[in-house]
């Protein structure tokens, strides 16, 4: 979300390491690696997750990074993923999910977007070009291959997807973008990510369909589009300009649509910044189905 109230820049903290914790995966240093300044394609977050007539729904200011690409050698050989394997393989009451060799549903070009060096990845797959509603799986590579988590149900912005994002069109970026920092109008659940509890996560008023905005800040993940990485997501730093946008977050669900962002439930916002690890240098991936298959 984005916020046509400016928020003021809030000191972070790190939260303490729960090092150990995985295993199967690979062990990198802590702190936040630095993209190769690739834009995949031009796009802005909006400022308002769900403002109407006057009331501030803060999206939180998405500082900046662009999107975040790399060299199409990432991409696997052969075709679109997931034409082959299913996300589950389910043998009977706790059998284990099948390791995928490809994320499912994303296409050549957009598997080069995603950083040679991601572990953790978070797909947001929207419903159409248009829709607002949308469905969310986050992939951890364990050494095998992609293991998918749940889908939760989420919401993007009202009128849809775009690669050609622009302040207040009430659309979301289409693209791969870095996550590494959060925070929340309450303490922090448990994650691992850099985590600024502040109160200028608190808002108010009602969004776009007339829904209470309350609480939509309690949790939330800057998604790193024009955002300054390694800052807190109230930062207002927007490298593109503030024309292209900004505050594009993860937050809590307020039953409605976004100006930009991508919303969850609470319960699955709070496993999703306890499952987020920076060690394994997550991205998320959103856009259409549609667009995702290229």
């Amino acid at each position: 979300m984005a916020s046509s109230i400016d928020c003021p820049y809030r000191s972070r903290h790190r939260a303490p390491s729960r090092g150990g914790r995985r295993s199967g995966g690979p062990v990198r240093a802590r702190g936040r690696v630095r993209w190769p300044a690739v834009a995949l394609v031009a796009l802005a977050a909006l400022t308002g997750c769900g403002e109407d007539g006057g009331t501030a729904e803060r999206d939180a200011p998405a500082a900046t990074a662009p999107a975040v690409t790399v060299p199409v050698a990432t991409v696997p050989a052969g075709g679109p993923p997931g034409t082959g394997e299913t996300a589950q393989d389910r043998a009977g009451a706790g059998a284990r999910t099948r390791p995928l060799a490809r994320l499912p549903g994303l296409g050549p070009r957009t598997l080069a977007w995603i950083p040679s060096d991601a572990r953790q990845v978070v797909v947001v797959t929207g419903r159409g070009r248009d829709a607002n509603r949308s469905e969310v799986v986050l992939y951890e590579h364990t050494g095998s291959g992609w293991e998918a988590g749940p889908a939760w149900p989420a919401r993007n912005a009202l009128k849809g997807w775009t690669d050609d994002h622009r302040a207040g069109d009430l659309r979301s970026p289409i693209g791969v973008f870095t996550l590494g920092d959060a925070g929340g109008l309450l303490p922090d659940p448990g994650t691992e990510l850099p985590y600024d509890r502040s109160d200028g996560f608190g808002v108010s008023g009602t969004g776009l369909l007339g829904e209470p905005l309350e609480g939509s800040f309690d949790y939330v993940v800057a998604i790193d589009y024009n955002r300054e990485p390694g800052t807190s997501p109230l930062d207002l730093t927007r490298p593109l300009g503030a024309d292209r946008g900004g505050g594009i977050w993860l937050h809590v669900d307020h039953q409605g649509p976004t100006q930009g962002c991508v919303s969850l439930d609470r319960r699955h916002m709070r496993e999703l910044l306890r499952a987020l690890d920076p060690d394994w240098n997550p991205v998320i991936v959103m856009g259409d189905a549609e667009s995702l298959r290229a």
